[in-house]
């Protein structure tokens, strides 16, 4: 692992006090470069990715258990690492944890086929791994999203360089010692911590890594994608999003307006937050009502506490941006309903909590209902028609995840496949799920982790063909 050695020191501050709560080393591009020579090597002695799938699902399921040996250590790090609420941080470690084990069960079964030709002969597939792959997370939600992408790279025999956001770089340092308990061989997971703008670029732009994949903002992504292109690397990306929630008016109204878990889970902080509340005219002042009431009883806290539900933002800085989100809603005409200030006074004063904020009466052309925000605030819009339901949806530049709240199996069709998204949730805010790809479409991204397409993202295929004569 690379993370230590380096001179420079990156302070990691509490977003809920303030204060320091670690220091870590601040990586460079040199380091990045000796990250990458690190994984090369091990790539190239083989031990892993040589190993058979077997051998390798066998390292997989024990980190998977020694994960959940330290899940209340690694909650709490990532509780106090990200300001999100504790009961937030223990779904997320231990959904972790059953990625790995995810991958650890689906690696034996995942391989080549046999392909009848026209040539006399036999025809053969087979998968192999990429080679040096450069993963780069968000700070959202920074150990599930790591698991994500490191579960089925490792299974798949890659060596890999992990490089956590800058804020949030703790709980995949002690993923890379518990990976090493686990018996994954040295060099093969490598971990680096600092600045993503100078650290990215490095491993973006290295001749060794020809893999990448990226979790973050469009704008970054975007760049990414244009540093790759120099090298043809392979490129992941999943990026923002403005996710809708349609509400009909057939649909269980009272499980819909309490349907705030999508919209205000981590904060806010989330790609697939349902930003946007499109809902029919003939319900929509009783959706209001229900949804500020629903928000209103949310308990803001120390994210230590058990009983809080929404925790501090990653940062004032960040918190500033989204009251300037705010602010311009209300420079547009938009009403606010609820909330939409910084939290204040005791122990509020010393992180970056915001109260969560409820627009109505908000038009389709407004910034709060087009740009992706990133912190609690939702825009509620009417719709007429369920074709206007569907042209507000895909009226983004967006297209990641969603909901859609009816009783009519015909419409649940109709608009599941007239939303442009990589996601949609029918009657539920759940967006995620081990079994199943996850990713955007539009300016969302490409390509998916989770499910079994994320082993052929982190793959290469092989045609072999044996001739009979």
């Amino acid at each position: 692992m690379i993370r230590s050695g380096m001179a420079a020191e990156e302070q990691i501050r509490e977003p809920a006090t303030g204060e320091i709560l670690a220091r870590v080393a601040r990586a460079g591009p040199e380091d990045a470069g000796r990250a990458v020579a690190a994984a090369r090597l091990s790539w190239e002695k083989g031990d892993w990715r040589h190993a058979t799938p077997m051998e390798r699902a066998k390292v997989l399921l024990r980190l998977a258990e020694l994960i959940r040996g330290a899940a209340g250590e690694l909650a709490i790090l990532e509780t106090r690492n990200t300001g999100k609420p504790i009961r937030e941080a223990r779904g997320e470690i231990e959904m972790g944890a059953d990625c790995f084990q995810y991958y650890a069960g689906l690696l034996p079964a995942f391989g080549g086929q046999t392909v009848p030709v026209s040539a006399p002969g036999t025809a053969l597939t087979f998968r192999e791994p990429i080679g040096v792959c450069a993963l780069i997370v968000p700070w959202n939600f920074p150990f599930a999203i790591a698991s994500w992408k490191v579960a089925p790279a490792l299974a798949m025999g890659n060596s890999i360089v992990l490089k956590p956001a800058s804020a949030t770089p703790l709980t995949a340092l002690r993923l890379a010692e518990l990976a090493t308990e686990a018996g994954l061989p040295p060099g093969v997971l490598n971990v680096l911590t600092g600045p993503g703008g100078t650290i990215g670029e490095a491993l973006v732009r290295h001749p060794d890594v020809r893999k990448i994949s990226f979790t973050g903002s469009t704008e970054i992504g975007s760049q990414v994608m244009r540093w790759a292109a120099d090298d043809i690397k392979r490129v992941s990306l999943e990026l923002g999003g403005k996710s809708a929630s349609l509400i009909f008016a057939d649909a269980d109204l009272e499980k819909a307006g309490a349907s705030i878990s999508g919209s205000f889970g981590n904060a806010g902080q989330d790609c697939c937050a349902r930003s946007r509340i499109l809902v029919e005219r003939t319900v929509y002042d009783e959706i209001v009502e229900r949804f500020v009431e629903h928000t209103r009883a949310l308990r803001l806290g120390d994210p230590l506490d058990e009983e809080t539900q929404i925790g501090s933002l990653i940062s004032p800085r960040h918190r500033d941006k989204v009251h300037g989100s705010v602010q311009r809603g209300s420079d547009q005409d938009a009403k606010l309903c609820l909330g939409g200030r910084p939290k204040t006074g005791g122990a509020f004063d010393r992180g970056s909590f915001y109260e969560p904020a409820v627009f109505r009466d908000v038009t389709p052309g407004m910034i709060i209902a087009q740009e992706e925000i990133f912190g609690p605030v939702v825009a509620i819009l009417p719709f007429d028609t369920e074709e206007e339901a569907i042209r507000l949806a895909n009226g983004t530049l967006y297209g990641l995840s969603g909901s859609l709240w009816t009783r009519d199996v015909g419409r649940a069709l109709r608009v599941a496949r007239g939303v442009e998204t990589g996601v949609l949730s029918i009657n539920s805010s759940w967006s995620v799920h081990m079994e199943m790809p996850f990713g955007g479409v539009k300016r969302s991204g490409i390509g998916s982790d989770l499910g079994p397409s994320a082993l052929e993202h982190y793959s290469e295929q092989k045609s072999v063909f044996i001739a009979a004569d």
